[in-house]
């Protein structure tokens, strides 16, 4: 499977480089506005490819991710002194005219992969600008947020994160929803599991655990700048899931036409990931408090990408 990278930033080149740790893809094709960051990138990673597999690592310009079954969207600019988000947002819509342009002209058959935040709007704005269905236009979403809900339950409890089953839903950002009202820990509901192993899910280790994930990018981006090795498994998971067509659930961004009443717009919800890309959105069971959260978080996203002035 060819898969095209678009933007050799951290989070592009840890997505490579997660994906030829894997040996997930054949062909990898590192693009950036920047040839010299996209070749010396290429190389970095293509000399990780001795230890874990075959993958053929390059840099190059659009014309080399002609039938690229995933193109992975990790570009756009970084928000200017003083500039609100509406107009960043506008200008990031600007960038992703001309890629998906340049993408959609060589690669017409590819599923787009959004890596770059706001991430449920620029989803939402690259499944406008690019006319493809859907469920060809995945973001990633909440599969990062998911993943650390899981990590810290797992601490908690003293187990696998693979053994813990929930998910975070909605908003990739401030107004995301922890369902825990249906995370199990193998097939037991999770508070019936903390209480037989002796470490009950009390408010106050839920409350860490939820800080744990809202201020987990904050607490990094505070460290070192940004975060880029957890996105970077995520979008490889994703990838792998296409490659595969392993119809995986993940909790991935899409345009949905109504979410809880709200219309048209793009969040995280468990959906089935296959070779064709989204087949299926699955709706949780929620209990009320979840549900006018998850409601909540739609209506965030979609002032947010109201806001957004599309290029003519």
């Amino acid at each position: 499977m060819k898969v095209g990278i678009v933007g050799a930033g951290m989070v592009g080149s840890a997505a490579g480089f997660a994906l030829v740790l894997q040996n997930i893809v054949s062909d990898l094709v590192l693009i950036d506005l920047d040839p010299a960051r996209a070749q010396a990138e290429a190389e970095d990673i293509g000399h990780a490819v001795p230890f874990a597999g075959s993958t053929i690592v390059r840099s190059g310009g659009y014309g080399d991710i002609a039938d690229a079954s995933v193109v992975i969207l990790a570009c756009g600019v970084s928000q200017r002194p003083g500039e609100t988000r509406p107009a960043l947002l506008s200008r990031n819509a600007e960038v992703f005219h001309a890629v998906i342009d340049a993408v959609m002209a060589v690669a017409p058959e590819a599923i787009l992969l959004v890596a770059s935040n706001p991430v449920d709007v620029i989803t939402q704005v690259s499944t406008r600008l690019s006319g493809l269905p859907p469920g060809r236009v995945i973001g990633s979403g909440t599969i990062l947020d998911t993943a650390r809900f899981r990590w810290l339950i797992g601490r908690h409890l003293g187990i696998s994160p693979g053994s813990v089953h929930g998910y975070v839903l909605g908003e990739h950002g401030d107004s995301e929803v922890l369902a825990w009202s249906n995370v199990r820990a193998g097939s037991v509901p999770l508070t019936a599991f903390a209480a037989q192993i002796g470490a009950p899910l009390t408010e106050d280790v839920r409350a860490r655990i939820d800080r744990g994930v809202r201020r987990a990018a904050y607490t990094i981006i505070a460290g070192k700048g940004a975060t880029w090795y957890g996105i970077g498994a995520g979008l490889a998971r994703i990838v792998q899931a296409i490659g595969r067509n392993e119809q995986a659930v993940l909790s991935v961004s899409m345009l949905e036409k109504d979410a809880l009443g709200v219309p048209d717009v793009a969040l995280s919800l468990p959906r089935l990931v296959g070779a064709q890309g989204v087949s299926t959105t699955l709706w949780p069971d929620l209990d009320a408090g979840e549900t006018a959260a998850l409601r909540r978080s739609a209506e965030v996203l979609k002032g947010m990408a109201e806001s957004v002035v599309l290029p003519g």
